[in-house]
């Protein structure tokens, strides 16, 4: 019997350039514009808030496991209070492995200026050039000269609806339009979702200072709490997502985030991984 779930796994694979039944899209007519000879210009990766559960060899074994070479690193596996040596041990161990860091995140920032360098010094000693933060909007100044100083950029991360200071995109990029462009956005697809705004058209608006890009997928609806699936079981139109991801060029990260496990992550992860892999062959030549 051809179930729901196999239909949109068949979908995917045939590269089929309609938005995908079910999926929550508040631009339900955008459709793939992507020439099929396009290849994606952005790398997939792992946040490994995802594998937070496991010790990092395992996090790491899981990362190989599923084909992936690139990690947004959270603090479960390189932790704040830790010294610089090791957070640079840390760093060698992740590349001796074969994979590559080249994000860290999310980092809460108060605005306290040695505070502040603590966590600068351990992007430094990681050797990543980006990190995804959540800073008090008062430290703003502060991040945006710290950034000069370190050379740095960072990208704010919206947290859905639940956060009071930054709920959506938009709420990021009305803060920081007028600031140094070292402060970009890190778009959360879901997070983006259930604040009310379409990560589509968020994609195509802020493309000039999209830096980082987390993929997960929802049950939830507008406004409600979070309900974390398998990429391709939600309501989120993961196809179009792509699609524009394609269509404005963008060369960053996209970190694949699977929460719904904690404890038991790596099925989950695999499946997502697959799903996103058989949308983008539809999407080009892979």
């Amino acid at each position: 019997m051809l179930t729901r779930r196999s239909a949109l796994k068949h979908l995917a694979l045939a590269g089929v350039g309609l938005p995908l039944l079910g999926r929550a899209s508040a631009t339900p007519a955008v459709e793939a514009t992507v020439p099929s000879s396009k290849q994606p210009a952005f790398t997939l990766g792992v946040a490994t808030v995802t594998l937070k559960s496991l010790p990092l060899d395992n996090a790491l074994a899981a990362v190989q496991r599923v084909g992936l070479q690139a990690i947004s690193l959270h603090k479960a596996h390189s932790p704040w209070e830790n010294s610089p040596a090791a957070w640079s041990a840390t760093a060698q161990k992740i590349r001796a492995a074969g994979i590559t860091p080249a994000c860290c995140g999310v980092l809460y920032l108060k605005n306290d200026e040695a505070a502040m360098r603590h966590m600068f010094d351990y992007v430094k000693a990681l050797g990543v050039p980006l990190f995804s933060c959540s800073p008090e909007p008062a430290a703003l100044p502060l991040l945006e000269k710290l950034l000069k100083e370190y050379d740095l950029r960072t990208a704010i991360h919206n947290h859905g609806p639940e956060d009071k200071v930054w709920p959506s995109p938009t709420s990021i990029m009305q803060a920081i339009e007028s600031m140094d462009s070292r402060i970009g956005l890190c778009l959360d697809v879901g997070h983006c979702y259930r604040a009310g705004e379409d990560p589509v058209t968020v994609i195509h608006r802020y493309r000039a200072r999209l830096y980082d890009l987390h993929l997960k997928d929802s049950l939830a609806a507008v406004g409600a709490a979070d309900i974390p699936v398998e990429m391709g079981r939600g309501r989120l139109d993961l196809h179009v997502i792509l699609s524009a991801l394609m269509e404005i060029g963008y060369s960053q990260h996209a970190w694949l985030e699977y929460e719904k496990d904690p404890n038991d992550p790596v099925p989950g992860l695999a499946e997502s991984v697959g799903y996103i892999r058989g949308l983008l062959k539809g999407l080009s030549i892979v």
